[in-house]
């Protein structure tokens, strides 16, 4: 707006607006079959004593010097420039800024697309008081909270920007929008969809993964981190955020060449993710001691976890665990909710928790070998 006024660009479509005053009235009562009053203006100035433009009204204007003389409700009277002395109403100031900036296309909410709406309005007034062609409508649908409805500000039901990019790179919140047709409604779920969108992003191989979306919405100082999310989440909890610890874990588990900067800042979004939007199944701390869950667990159970802390061995990868895991159930006779629950409640005192393959592959073997045994 300020390099508007610097190019005396927007005054002289305030003059237009305010010359053609009839006009846009007949304009929006044939739009939206509202009537306007007497006094209405296109232009709101800005009272230089109370500070309100609600209650100013327009007495006359000089074309010449570009100036308005108002009318307060506080009984303030006065010439000012229009620069910086008010502001177009929404209807009109829309159309005035497409001919401006050469508009030539046009995203916009679906509440200015209904019937009588800013755009119907705006198309006749960029033509019949601006001369300009409008813009190609491109029409978006509303982003939604999951089990909460519409965004609305109004009604306390929204996320902020900045809260969100203190969970979500902000690369990954940019895509999370690109690669949505306009046309569709968003399902925002800032809970496990979004670890999982995260890790779509990241992920070049990934089949659901948007290539086009991912290169619009990527940014120079984007670093990718090679390490899933959910990883991350479950080894800021087990390392208590050392890390040191946590390379070494990676490292041991077969990711190699690390950049580590990359994954502390990865991992500052993981703990905030937690602590805003973290599903208490992902929520875990270690056990220093056994858990009483773990005591009342069945035999065939007891039995389970004796056999797989005898048969883990050092240096198992994730699918390895994961192998030994389902071939313990089936020699024990176990559903694998059986068993997955056991090594929970015998760890964490829980009956759920991170997967299981990579979750042990990162535990010390001893202290799980203990813990089995124990149990």
């Amino acid at each position: 707006a300020d390099q508007m006024y610097k190019q005396g660009l927007y005054n002289k479509n305030i003059i237009r607006a305010l010359r053609s005053k009839d006009r846009i009235r007949e304009i929006l009562k044939k739009e939206t079959g509202k009537d306007t009053d007497m006094n209405w203006s296109p232009f709101h100035p800005l009272c230089q004593q109370c500070g309100r433009m609600s209650d100013t009204k327009i007495i006359s204007f000089n074309e010449e010097n570009e100036e308005v003389h108002y009318q307060c409700q506080c009984e303030d009277s006065r010439w000012i420039p229009l620069a910086g002395g008010g502001k177009l109403t929404w209807r009109v100031d829309w159309p005035a800024r497409w001919q401006i900036l050469g508009v030539q296309v046009e995203p916009f909410g679906k509440d200015h697309a209904s019937r009588g709406g800013s755009y119907d309005t705006g198309v006749k007034i960029a033509r019949e008081i601006f001369e300009y062609e409008p813009p190609y409508p491109v029409v978006y649908e509303w982003i939604s909270l999951r089990g909460a409805g519409d965004m609305s500000s109004s009604k306390g039901n929204v996320l902020s920007i900045r809260e969100m990019l203190d969970v979500l790179p902000a690369e990954v919140l940019k895509y999370s929008i690109i690669k949505a047709k306009p046309n569709k409604s968003i399902v925002f779920d800032p809970g496990l969809p979004m670890v999982t969108l995260l890790d779509e992003f990241d992920d070049k191989s990934s089949t659901s993964r948007n290539q086009r979306a991912a290169e619009l919405a990527s940014l120079s100082s984007s670093r990718p981190v090679g390490v899933p999310f959910r990883h991350v989440v479950m080894l800021v909890q087990l390392t208590r955020g050392h890390i040191e610890e946590m390379i070494q874990i990676l490292n041991r588990t077969g990711y190699k060449d690390i950049d580590v900067e990359a994954l502390k800042r990865r991992c500052e979004f993981a703990a905030s993710w937690l602590e805003k939007f973290g599903p208490e199944d992902l929520k875990f701390e270690i056990q220093v001691s056994l858990p009483d869950k773990a005591k009342m667990l069945s035999d065939a159970q007891k039995n389970a976890l004796h056999m797989l802390g005898n048969r883990l061995t050092p240096n198992m990868d994730p699918h390895e665990i994961h192998e030994l895991i389902y071939a313990v159930k089936d020699e024990c006779g176990l559903t694998p909710s059986d068993l997955f629950k056991a090594i929970y409640q015998s760890i964490l005192g829980k009956d759920k928790g991170p997967r299981a393959g990579f979750f042990l592959a990162s535990m010390d073997l001893k202290f799980m070998q203990k813990r089995f045994l124990e149990v």
